[in-house]
């Protein structure tokens, strides 16, 4: 190999190069290639990334210029709050989509028939108090997870619907306690459900009682509890079975003919030993009883002897001490 000088037109032999060149230095031509070929790179890696080993491994992704953006926390939660007839056509069942009675709470069902009682011991409830405050609304029942609201009968819906359903939907969507526990020991007039629930099972209850009970508990209380109301258990005598309705089935004028064509039916069906069913009225309830009958004998005067009763069973025109 020969290597020419700048100021010499013959070539250098490669030996006299090496002679001129000190010991221990790079090699000329090494040294220009090397910092040719770097030179090179680093000028070619202002524009091209140097790809490694690890970075051949990943796959590229597309990142979006767009940010997601969180959620307000009003929509975190939705609320959906279904309104639903009864056959009382002065109470309505809403159906909030949450629990409306609190864990572990001892009874089904939890009832309001003053504004007295929505402060008082043993379970006061800001909601009852509020709906009880709405001219019109007559009584507040609670249920595992509906709410039953009754009014009078001289007022419309079309007039306290609105304001009723903004009540339920204000206190469910601010997640307030709907009933608290101040005092479990204490008991209130006009609240009524507070204590242990009538249907649960008892040691000192007879096989009769028993299967009394059950059969109320599995097959009639669903049913009961469907068109907004509740059923309690008062006891069992002489063949007699004597039963509370509640909620939505507390004021309406169907509940004799509930009793009688279905609960008393049933019963004497698959329990030989019960014989009858009777039900058990407060003293508001007697006398708007009373007052129902007189409207029937009213009404059949007018219409004659012939005139079909509306119910039937005690306190209607067709009973028969």
């Amino acid at each position: 190999m020969r290597i020419y000088h700048s100021s010499m037109r013959t070539p250098l032999p490669l030996s006299a190069l090496r002679a001129i060149t000190p010991k221990g230095a790079a090699h000329p031509v090494t040294q220009a290639c090397r910092s040719a070929t770097v030179g090179g790179i680093r000028q070619a890696s202002s524009h091209v990334p140097v790809i490694t080993a690890s970075h051949a491994r990943r796959r590229p992704r597309l990142q979006s210029s767009r940010r997601s953006l969180p959620l307000p926390s009003s929509l975190s939660r939705t609320i959906y709050i279904q309104t639903q007839s009864t056959p009382n056509p002065s109470a309505l069942k809403f159906l909030p989509n949450h629990n409306v009675l609190p864990q572990g709470f001892p009874s089904t069902f939890l009832e309001y028939t003053s504004p007295r009682a929505t402060l008082a011991a043993p379970h006061p409830s800001p909601l009852a108090a509020r709906l009880l405050d709405v001219d019109g609304v007559s009584s507040v029942f609670y249920g595992p997870d509906f709410i039953t609201v009754t009014k009078a009968e001289d007022v419309n819906w079309a007039h306290i619907k609105p304001e009723v359903f903004s009540l339920i939907t204000e206190a469910i969507s601010s997640g307030e306690e709907i009933v608290n526990t101040s005092d479990k020991t204490a008991s209130a007039e006009g609240q009524d459900g507070a204590g242990e629930d009538s249907l649960a099972p008892n040691d000192d209850d007879s096989e009769v009682v028993a299967m009394i009970k059950e059969l109320l508990e599995t097959r009639i209380r669903p049913a009961i509890q469907e068109d907004g109301g509740d059923i309690d258990y008062r006891g069992f005598e002489n063949g007699i079975v004597s039963l509370k309705l509640r909620g939505a089935c507390r004021t309406c004028d169907s509940s004799t003919v509930t009793l009688k064509n279905g609960i008393e039916s049933m019963l004497m069906h698959y329990i030989e030993e019960v014989k009858g069913v009777n039900q058990v009225l407060d003293e508001e309830e007697e006398i708007a009883m009373k007052e129902f009958a007189r409207f029937e004998e009213k009404l059949r005067q007018q219409k004659g002897p012939d005139a079909a009763p509306s119910t039937v069973g005690k306190g209607s025109l067709d009973f028969v001490e």
